[in-house]
């Protein structure tokens, strides 16, 4: 049987951590079992239990530590992150062989690395040689995308990490429980835009003639391939939540080799129930 994984994504401080943790109460509701692999070297704190940490393989403060290599913060990321890439028997052996796995990769918030560097790409040409389903889940805090030229920023930024990682990608707004009604309301044209629109609103900001043009080639981009797409994300919302891992679920085709269950046989019929009334109503009816 295939096994499920979920690359999550997105710049930092986006609620990587927190969706994560959320999934975790989420599947367990549903009693579903899943598991979480932190991929940031650089991490400090996460409120559930990982069955891997990079960190046990290399750290951020030990490279920068380091006086031979003497790396700053995003170098030394990017360090850990190459070396990890070339030490991928550490992940499998930390991942065994179990199937029907379905397990998230909390991923570093540098967009770096989904752009121009080929380690999660690498990454994920190595998930799928394991025989994984591989989603890519890319998040983008709402609470910046309010402004339309924020928000296109955003919607680049997840069409690089789809190009370059060649994968399903679902794209999330995240924090929607921390905005208040009326920035709820403004950000619902965000999560299925019109991009003629969004660029009109803010045409007279806009004085450079070459800008006009560029973000006129932008939205055409985006509008003529429909390829970016954001679904909101509400902590506190169980039914989006759901939606959320209904869309994922079915961009890997999860569910599709799971045994089919017969119903249990009832031994005895119901107590207290008269058939010949029953079959009368239904007759009258």
């Amino acid at each position: 049987m295939p096994r499920y994984a979920q690359i999550v994504m997105g710049p930092a401080g986006s609620g990587k951590s927190t969706y994560c943790s959320t999934m975790i109460q989420h599947f367990e509701s549903l009693n579903r079992s899943v598991q979480v692999v932190n991929l940031d070297p650089a991490a400090e704190y996460f409120d559930y239990p990982v069955m891997a940490d990079i960190r046990e393989l290399i750290q951020v403060d030990d490279v920068m530590e380091d006086d031979s290599l003497r790396f700053g913060p995003n170098g030394g990321l990017v360090f850990c992150m190459e070396y990890f890439a070339n030490n991928f028997d550490w992940l499998e052996e930390s991942l065994g062989h179990t199937e029907d796995d379905y397990i998230l990769f909390d991923c570093p918030g540098q967009i770096e690395l989904y752009t121009h560097l080929p380690v999660m790409r690498q990454l994920v040409e190595q998930l799928q040689q394991w025989e994984f389903r591989v989603c890519g889940v890319f998040l983008v805090d709402s609470q910046f995308m309010v402004e339309s030229f924020k928000f296109i920023s955003g919607v680049m930024a997840a069409l690089s990490a789809m190009v370059s990682l060649e994968i399903p990608q679902v794209n999330i707004m995240t924090k929607m429980d921390l905005l208040s009604p009326k920035a709820k309301k403004e950000i619902e044209k965000y999560l299925d835009p019109d991009m003629y629109s969004l660029m009109e609103d803010n045409s007279d900001t806009i004085r450079s003639t070459k800008f006009k043009k560029l973000t006129k080639a932008i939205c055409d981009l985006i509008d003529d391939y429909s390829m970016v797409r954001f679904l909101p994300f509400d902590r506190t919302d169980e039914e989006g939540i759901n939606i959320v891992l209904q869309h994922i679920d079915f961009s890997i085709q999860y569910g599709e080799d799971l045994e089919f269950k017969e119903p249990k046989e009832v031994d005895e019929e119901p107590a207290n129930l008269n058939y010949d009334e029953i079959f009368q109503d239904k007759v009258s009816s």
